[in-house]
């Protein structure tokens, strides 16, 4: 008599579970997009409500950045003995208290503090949570899976951000640290109530998790992310300036704007997911040259306002679809150390930002006009397919383990 071996999706789960686990694991990432993104809408309240200057109130979207990029290889790798379930839930345990402390902290030095704590548990809950997804479904179907999961953070920038940003215009600031607050105490009992508990690897360990950084693999795809994706964020970093003071965009019209990049990015990472588990170098392979000529595209439309709102989806779009097949390259990379190997794809990608950020804002500086960060941003996309070309070419003559 045989037997029918099943995906590990759904035998005990069902459909419907499995489809809440992935929603809350989503409800996570869809806080963790809201405090990060809507924050740069209230810079100029912040700065009014706590008397600082606007680079001390850009130094909080740094803290958390920051706190990101330590956070997300130490804490998953601290919890690699728990079990995924337990360490999804005790990150954002962490996450809805420190941003429940950021409304109610006094001054700016205290605020700063919290942002940092805020960010820690940031990268190493999508990496947990991309490992969960992956987990519940066929290995055909990670990469969907996992864009799931980032649908959360994607969907925040069309719902959680605008909202945001209106509520804290309208009532108060620190009204979005509770909004956050909130959505991480509804995402705990999600996680409680639908995520499947799943033992740890029977050999996961602080020093097995910290193996992961010792693979070539590994860091090729961290730099892919870094570079790659460091086009994206120059470009958006400016996207304000850019509309209004080259497309000609009333600034009313930016909630628009930024929305369009928003519903971008929810359609880049729903098709990103699906090219992914067809090949996920080849879908790095095509994705960043794609992302050149987007930006490229971009810079020559923003000069007029149709053509404009046009390319602000579409390098939304293009941007996104890079990230689900990162993150299943480094768990590709890292097999038996997949929560660290997963988590610092976010590490990268707030390294992007930064590096996005600080060259676009230098060619601003230099005097090359808001244009000008799109055009860096096609040559970083360009860099980091050279990047992905010398990967694959690694991979040639060593092969990763299965």
């Amino acid at each position: 008599m045989t037997t029918t071996k099943q995906a590990p999706a759904t035998p005990k789960t069902g459909t419907r579970r499995f489809a809440l686990a992935i929603f809350a694991l989503a409800m996570g990432g869809f806080g963790i997009g809201t405090t990060e993104f809507a924050m740069m809408g209230l810079l100029r309240e912040v700065e009014q409500g706590l008397s600082i200057s606007t680079p001390e109130a850009g130094h909080l979207i740094s803290a958390y950045a920051l706190g990101v990029v330590i956070g997300a290889p130490v804490l998953a790798a601290v919890g690699a003995k728990m079990p995924r379930k337990y360490l999804a839930l005790g990150l954002m345990l962490f996450f809805s208290i420190a941003n429940l402390s950021s409304f109610i902290a006094p001054d700016y030095g205290t605020m700063l503090v919290s942002r940092f704590a805020a960010g820690l548990p940031h990268g190493a809950f999508f990496g947990v949570a991309a490992v969960i997804a992956a987990s519940l479904v066929a290995p055909t179907k990670r990469g969907w899976a996992i864009s799931m999961v980032m649908a959360g953070l994607t969907v925040s920038n069309v719902i959680g951000v605008p909202f945001a940003t209106w509520l804290g215009q309208s009532f108060g600031w620190r009204l979005l640290f509770l909004l956050v607050g909130l959505i991480g105490i509804i995402t705990l009992v999600l996680l409680w109530r639908f995520v499947p508990f799943q033992k740890p690897h029977a050999g996961a360990s602080f020093r097995r998790e910290l193996g992961a950084l010792k693979r070539l693999q590994v860091w090729l795809a961290i730099l892919i992310g870094i570079v790659g994706f460091g086009g994206f964020f120059a470009t958006y970093t400016y996207i304000a300036h850019t509309m209004t003071g080259v497309a000609g965009i009333p600034s009313a019209l930016l909630p628009l704007v930024v929305a369009l990049y928003g519903l971008g990015m929810v359609a880049g990472n729903i098709v990103g997911g699906r090219i992914a588990d067809r090949s996920v170098m080849g879908t790095i392979y095509w994705v960043l040259p794609g992302i050149a000529v987007a930006l490229g595209a971009y810079a020559v439309a923003v000069h007029w306002p149709w053509s404009a709102f046009v390319m602000v989806f579409v390098v939304g779009a293009a941007g996104s679809m890079l990230v689900p097949a990162l993150q299943t390259r480094l768990l590709d990379a890292s097999p038996d150390a997949p929560s660290l190997a997963s988590s610092l794809n976010h590490a990268a990608l707030n390294v992007a930002n930064a590096l996005g950020a600080f060259l676009g804002g230098l060619v601003i500086a230099w005097g090359w006009g808001y244009v000008a960060p799109a055009l860096v941003g096609a040559v970083l996309a360009l860099l980091g397919l050279g990047v992905a070309v010398i990967s694959g070419l690694v991979e040639r003559k060593r092969p990763l383990a299965p």
